[in-house]
């Protein structure tokens, strides 16, 4: 027996949001962060560095390595697409070749996003009740007003903005899993002469899931898109012809084969590692590691948990309903992955596309009361967040306020500020489309279903493009090993070898790229003529090198970190 719908959706609210403006927001949120930036510490600059020498050599392609060092995370997709980019690509710089694949992998997410929320919603139980004398909203249309919804939430997500503009494996996942939600998503609405589509996306989505680095989730992801597509076809509201059935059936049993055969290739490529780490298992303080779980939760997947947990209430009835099952599973799977692994927040990343369509399906039900709050609220958050980043930039230009000027000063030493005519017009017509969506929203469509998530993505979009324009230049300098790099490589004859010792995969990747440096790890019979060092691997350098063979030369610290400092020798001598 079906359950009653609890949407009540008009068809004048299910008005499309203009394509001209959708694509808008993608392109400034996909564009910045990715354009104009050096890799940054630490998972970013590491990444890049083994793209780099996996590009230089073939040798390792199914074990891709940093100086001999394995990457101590079992991905391959990742490392590929940036080493064939920089292979593909040699007239770019290669920090900016690696990215191109990974800008298109973002706006893969976005793109999937809105189709699985699209064809969730077009799920007969996700409809709106129908009206006793019509006028209600049409399917079709309902569904794409609804996957509207769904970008607009997954954009105006927080945790979003950072990771998803690295080139690292986290971005690689979140493409994947996306892709492999929009596969389950639509497999129903798709005939079986056209499901070679969602078949296709399902193994690419699974299959790069497992090969960037989460076989595990992959299989979790899998067999539980085989059971809610089970349960699904048993108990759900579906036509009840046999070919309905067969169909049915049929995508269950793909889905299974194709997960099997996932799990297996990853076995197979020696990708599978136990990586469970239960917050507080091995220490003391548990109760800490879950407090610092919950504020991450809090804000990395805001504004979307909120409203997630709004649909799970009004729509409970429905819970094993694809439209809420589906992207209940893939979000649980993720975020149970946050709670048992140490990458928290790169775990935590996969959870947003199945939150944001969550999101979505609580709009229809939400009162006018607290959609206008959700409207408040966002506009005086990011509005004075906007601001900020504006007095901030003068002050860094001006010098006035000196509050400001004197913060950069003392977090950022040595730190120069620049000017730029194209950083400043796009900040500049970022804020004046700020300030027009603020007035369109009090103003026109105050009727579409999507519209207490256009101020949200909006501000989201506007305080990222911000960042990454106005910004940029001291955020590179903060978060960029370049000036460390080059300290040390100005102590240092480039055209000699450079051993290195208790260097992390990010400070060797950035002497090689920032300092165009030849690093070797340094071994008791000394084979270069200078020596660096990591301070806190000082304590153990006597039993890797002979002491006498090295004198020490300088202490070089990066200005923005007192905790990350280095060390370099210079020989004197050679071991008998």
């Amino acid at each position: 027996m079906n359950k009653p719908s609890p949407a009540l959706i008009a068809q004048s609210a299910v008005r499309r949001m203009p394509r001209l403006a959708l694509l808008l927001f993608a392109v400034a949120y996909i564009l910045p962060g990715f354009l104009g930036r050096g890799p940054w510490k630490n998972e970013d600059i590491a990444a890049f560095g083994v793209m780099r020498e996996l590009a230089a050599s073939a040798a390792h392609w199914l074990q891709p390595q940093l100086l001999g060092q394995s990457t101590g995370f079992e991905a391959l997709i990742p490392y590929w697409l940036g080493a064939i980019a920089i292979k593909l690509l040699p007239f770019l710089d290669p920090g900016l070749a690696v990215r191109i694949p990974f800008i298109l992998l973002l706006a893969l997410t976005l793109l999937t996003t809105w189709y699985a929320v699209y064809y969730l919603a077009r799920s007969p139980q996700a409809q709106p009740v129908a009206f006793a004398f019509g006028g209600e909203a049409s399917p079709v249309d309902y569904a794409r007003a609804i996957a509207d919804a769904g970008l607009l939430a997954l954009i105006a997500s927080l945790g979003l903005a950072q990771l998803s503009h690295e080139t690292t494996p986290a971005l690689a996942q979140l493409g994947f899993t996306a892709l492999a939600f929009y596969a389950m998503a639509a497999s129903p609405y798709r005939p079986a002469t056209r499901i070679l589509g969602p078949a296709l996306g399902l193994l690419l989505g699974l299959g790069g899931l497992a090969l960037s680095g989460a076989p595990t989730l992959a299989l979790l992801l899998g067999t539980g898109g085989a059971l809610v597509e089970w349960t699904h076809m048993r108990w759900g509201n579906i036509r009840a012809d046999a070919a309905n059935k067969q169909q049915s059936w049929h995508w269950v049993l793909l889905i299974a084969g194709i997960t099997l055969l996932v799990s297996l290739l990853a076995f197979k490529l020696d990708l599978w590692r136990w990586r469970i780490n239960l917050p507080g298992a091995s220490q003391p303080s548990g109760w800490q590691d879950l407090r610092r779980l919950g504020r991450l939760l809090m804000w990395f997947t805001w504004p979307a948990w909120p409203l997630a947990l709004w649909t799970l209430w009004r729509w409970r009835r429905q819970l094993a309903s694809r439209h809420v099952a589906l992207p209940l599973w893939f979000a649980g799977m993720a975020v149970a992955a946050t709670l048992t692994t140490t990458a928290s927040d790169r775990s935590l990343l996969l959870s947003l596309p199945p939150l944001a369509a969550l999101a979505a399906f609580a709009l229809p039900t939400l009162k006018r009361s607290v959609a206008s709050l959700i409207d408040w609220f966002t506009l005086l958050f990011f509005t004075g967040c906007g601001l900020i980043i504006w007095v901030v930039w003068i002050a860094m230009q001006t010098g006035v306020p000196r509050q400001p000027a004197a913060n950069v000063a003392k977090l950022a030493p040595g730190f120069e500020p620049s000017f730029s005519w194209l950083a400043f017009l796009a900040a500049l017509a970022a804020t004046l489309a700020w300030s027009w969506l603020v007035k369109w929203r009090t103003g026109a469509q105050r009727t579409a279903i999507w519209k207490s998530l256009v101020l949200p993505a909006g501000g989201a979009t506007l305080c990222w493009l911000l960042l990454m324009t106005l910004w940029l230049p001291l955020l590179d300098y903060a978060r960029s090993l370049a000036p460390l790099s080059r300290q040390v490589a100005g102590l240092v004859d480039k055209k000699s070898c450079v051993e290195i010792h208790g260097l992390g995969s990010a400070q060797a990747a950035a002497l090689q790229y920032h300092g165009q440096l030849e690093l070797r790890q340094a071994t008791a019979v000394a084979a270069c003529p200078y020596l660096v060092v990591d301070v806190a691997a000082q304590a153990s350098l006597s039993s890797v090198v002979n002491l006498p063979d090295w004198a020490f030369q300088a202490t070089v610290r990066r200005p923005s970190d007192k905790n990350e400092n280095l060390l370099v020798f210079k020989r004197v001598g050679l071991r008998n």
